[in-house]
């Protein structure tokens, strides 16, 4: 990161595509020294110097910038790295899986070298969703993590038969986020410096709070303020890759001041203060406590409620939960102020309810259960919803299994959503309605894994057709028939016998849950056709079939797929002919004479020329039979 800025600083006056570093502090730093950050390529002046940022961009931009601008590349190393093999793979048309997220700089400018067969999966779920493989190459994006890498991997190999794993998790993100995890152990308070924009700085966030009830995130110094620090906490302090050192430094001074200051208090004072303050708190209020009181008086637009205090507390009617409140009801509110300046407490129940539901939806997350919200409004990248009255994102790559083109017919929609991020700080919630979809559709599968049997016919849908064969949805697993599967007869292709939506029986020949594969045979669901060739076509039957093959002895015709008879040259035409083609050719349609059936030796006879002698007799009889007819109308006058 140092690197990247100090070639910009060097270039300056330059542009940025996107923002140099995930720090608002250091992007209003920068441009005081000349450097400016665009969105678009279009943005960047013509001949103008533009220093790609560490994260790297993908061929194409690479491309555009390289035509229109002095491009400085600052990508990190290990990124050009990862872009290289991506390209490599692409050339080889090998398939290329990204594990990280999705709209991460870093690994958009990765799918942009990957071509066309390339996937992002963030989540063992999401692995376990990606299409069948015989080989891929992984790659990680750098700053999620060895743990993380490592898992979504044994989820990807359950997919892929030949999986290339390579390790390109950065190994000063991992040490990091090492010694997070070790320091947060220990720790009463962790303090985690950084822009919350910054992927790194949420990991280290998320890795923390899950040792350290007590972790903050904080941007810079002034955020000390706003967290309570007692004189027997042990605090520990780490900073994402993007936190400026002048940034990370300021915060170690400022909480080495409050430490000097609490050492330099007497024990005997700080044992009398704390006992002071202890009991002032049983005769006092403060502002954000929750307390139980009467209402006394009801007014147009307040509600007075005595609190037990020196003072009558007041709630604007704005501020209440509920519009049919009495006298002497009872009520739980939270104090706003103490003193509004005319001797009134101000009180609020709004206020104590929306933490009670922030309350409950933190509950939530932490026990890993689901969260209903309702969609609310489509913005640029995802969609708004309410979860407990709390504003929450979805981005668009969360809110389906596949992609969304509609984003707005989400709006008004109820749905259960999975909690991926939440901000206590800020109160800021990031869901996702693709995991909970995921996870309820790995549970289908589970229990329709369960039911499988092998030899039993059972109810799909084809879902996909293939070159070798159709995949058909059996209740939420897809089995495939194979093309030899699909027919008694030969198949050319498996859409001559089956559609895309076609409602099909299929017999299940084979089940391997670990692999989560199932063999299907549709064939198997219909009689073999020799075993009722003799009552389908009896002999004299006069049939229709097609020429499918012709040999010096005769014309194989076949009446149904996997069932062929055979017209001997001498039954080809009504004549003597020298050979099969001078009467009949390939794909012919013709109508034939059933002469035998022997259905133990496999074997049908056909006649074309008892076709056309029975044709040409019943002329000859239509014939004599109107002469007749003409003889007596003769006769008759």
């Amino acid at each position: 990161m140092r690197r990247a800025i100090n070639l910009a600083v060097e270039s300056a006056p330059a542009y940025t595509l996107g923002p140099l570093i995930h720090n608002r502090h250091a992007v209003n730093d920068l441009e005081k020294e000349g450097v400016y950050a665009k969105e678009t390529v279009s943005e960047i002046p013509h001949g103008a110097k533009c220093v790609i940022r560490s994260h790297g961009v993908d061929e194409r931009t690479m491309t555009a910038l390289q035509s229109r601008a002095e491009v400085i590349d600052a990508t990190c190393p290990y990124v050009t790295l990862i872009h290289n093999m991506a390209h490599e793979a692409a050339l080889t048309r090998t398939p290329v899986i990204v594990v990280g997220k999705r709209e991460h700089p870093e690994v958009v400018g990765t799918l942009g070298w990957a071509g066309e067969k390339a996937f992002v999966v963030s989540t063992e779920e999401e692995a376990l969703l990606l299409p069948e493989m015989e080989q891929a190459l992984v790659l990680a994006q750098t700053t999620i993590g060895d743990q993380m890498y490592e898992d979504v991997c044994a989820a990807i190999r359950m997919r892929v038969k030949k999986p290339e794993i390579k390790n390109t998790v950065c190994a000063a993100t991992e040490k990091r986020q090492a010694e997070a995890r070790a320091l947060s152990k220990e720790k009463d308070v962790m303090l985690i410096v950084g822009d919350p924009n910054s992927s790194n700085t949420r990991m280290l966030f998320k890795i923390a709070s899950e040792n350290c009830a007590r972790t903050y995130m904080i941007e810079d110094a002034s955020g000390l303020r706003d967290i309570p620090v007692y004189p027997t906490d042990t605090i520990g302090i780490t900073a994402g890759a993007s936190t400026p050192d002048c940034t990370y430094k300021e915060v170690v001074a400022r909480m080495n001041d409050i430490e000097n200051k609490i050492n330099n208090v007497e024990t005997q004072e700080t044992v009398d203060d704390f006992a002071s303050a202890f009991e002032k708190t049983m005769v006092q209020i403060r502002p954000g406590q929750t307390i139980t009181g009467k209402v006394v008086q009801i007014t147009e637009d307040e509600v007075c409620v005595n609190i037990g205090y020196k003072a009558d507390g007041l709630v604007k009617k704005s501020d209440l939960c509920v519009s049919d409140v009495k006298i002497d009801d009872e009520i739980e509110v939270e104090v706003v102020k103490v003193n509004d300046g005319e001797g009134n407490v101000l009180l609020s129940q709004k206020n104590l309810i929306n933490r009670k539901l922030w309350d409950e939806i933190v509950a939530k997350n932490e026990a890993g259960e689901y969260v209903d919200g309702v969609g609310k409004e489509a913005v640029k990248g995802g969609l708004l919803a309410t979860v407990n009255g709390i504003r929450t994102f979805i981005p668009a790559s969360q809110l389906s299994l596949r992609y969304v083109e509609k984003i707005d017919e989400f709006v008004g929609k109820e749905m259960k959503l999975k909690i991926i991020e939440l901000d206590r700080a800020k109160k800021r919630i990031v869901a996702s309605r693709k995991a909970v979809l995921a996870e309820e559709e790995s549970a289908r599968k589970k229990a329709v894994w369960g039911t499988l049997e092998v030899g039993a016919i059972v109810k799909g849908t084809v879902r996909r057709i293939a070159d070798f064969g159709a995949f058909v949805d059996i209740g939420g697993v897809d089995g495939l028939v194979h093309v030899t599967d699909l027919s008694w007869g030969r198949v050319k292709h498996p859409s001559d016998v089956v559609k895309v939506g076609d409602e099909i029986d299929v017999k299940i020949l084979n089940v391997d849950s670990e692999k989560e594969r199932v063999s299907l045979s549709y064939k198997q669901t219909r009689p073999r056709p020799w075993t009722v060739a003799d009552e389908k076509y009896p002999v004299d039957s006069i049939v229709e079939g097609k020429v499918v093959r012709i040999t010096t002895f005769g014309a194989f015709v076949e009446l149904e797929p996997g069932l062929d008879g055979l017209v001997h040259i001498s039954q080809c035409a009504a004549t003597h002919i020298e050979k099969v083609e001078d009467a009949l050719h390939v794909g012919d349609v013709i109508r034939v004479k059933v002469l035998d059936v022997n259905t133990e030796a496999k074997r049908i006879s056909l006649s074309v020329r008892q076709v056309l002698e029975d044709e040409a007799l019943e002329n000859v009889e239509n014939t004599d039979i109107a002469d007749e007819y003409a003889i007596e109308g003769e006769a008759t006058e």
